[in-house]
């Protein structure tokens, strides 16, 4: 139960509900089908209709939409702690692909685990539900980033969102974390060109803001790079447990 009880998943879920003992076994049964994956490896294809989901143990993923013209635009990141394609199991057809950035573990979850969490333990149900309605949220805002932050505003913001997430689960401090994305992730994921990408990263950094090299995200003025994205953390609902 120990590595239960230290996953990235229990700390996720522990910001929502204050896990008992019964919540923490059924956490650990989720554990069992536990899989490893190499990076570039999809885990689920857009257009799939076989219902297969996974919770993130180890690693990161990125989940994407392909375009007509072969173009991708990445939706989000997952790391440690997060679920992915639970959509593909609760809808008859995947709506985006799920791909490995680094080689990862993860645990199939299947329409029975679900069923059996909802009926057992609610609480937990409960939790998983904070959990996709968070994601939600950060959905919500990257489009505002999208369509609305200048370029800097939006690396900023997409920094520290990445960073306080990590925060969350034990991955990171608001200082530093490790990132193995490519400029080109986050050029699919910010509407940028990796070129562009550069060119914002290197402004960040000689402002003395932030520096990303060598897979670490440095964050040398935090305040200032917060003042610059406008960073308000409360859509990701990270202050302590609602439920006891």
């Amino acid at each position: 139960m120990n590595a239960i009880v230290g996953s990235a998943l229990t700390r996720k879920l522990s910001a929502f509900i204050a896990l008992s003992d019964r919540e923490l076994e059924a956490l650990e049964r989720l554990h069992q089908r536990r899989r490893l994956f190499p990076a570039g490896q999809a885990l689920v294809h857009q257009g799939q209709t076989e219902r297969a989901a996974y919770f993130l143990a180890e690693g990161w993923v990125c989940s994407y939409k392909i375009q007509p013209d072969g173009s991708r635009q990445i939706v989000d990141f997952q790391i440690p702690g997060d679920f992915l394609g639970m959509r593909s199991v609760l809808l008859r057809t995947s709506d985006h692909s799920f791909e490995p950035v680094t080689e990862i573990v993860a645990a199939e979850v299947l329409m029975r685990d679900i069923h059996e969490m909802f009926a057992q333990t609610p609480r937990l149900g409960a939790a998983i539900l904070w959990a996709a309605s968070r994601d939600e949220a950060m959905v919500v805002e990257h489009l505002v980033g999208l369509g609305r932050r200048d370029t800097d505003v939006r690396m900023a913001h997409f920094l520290l969102e990445l960073g306080a997430r990590l925060v969350l689960v034990g991955l990171g401090t608001k200082a530093e974390y490790s990132c193995p994305l490519t400029q080109h992730h986050i050029a699919d994921a910010l509407g940028l060109s990796a070129v562009h990408v550069n060119r914002v990263l290197r402004r960040l950094r000689e402002d003395g803001l932030v520096t990303l090299r060598d897979g670490k995200v440095t964050i040398k003025d935090y305040r200032g790079l917060v003042e610059l994205a406008v960073f308000d953390p409360g859509y990701l609902d990270q202050t302590g447990p609602l439920l006891n």
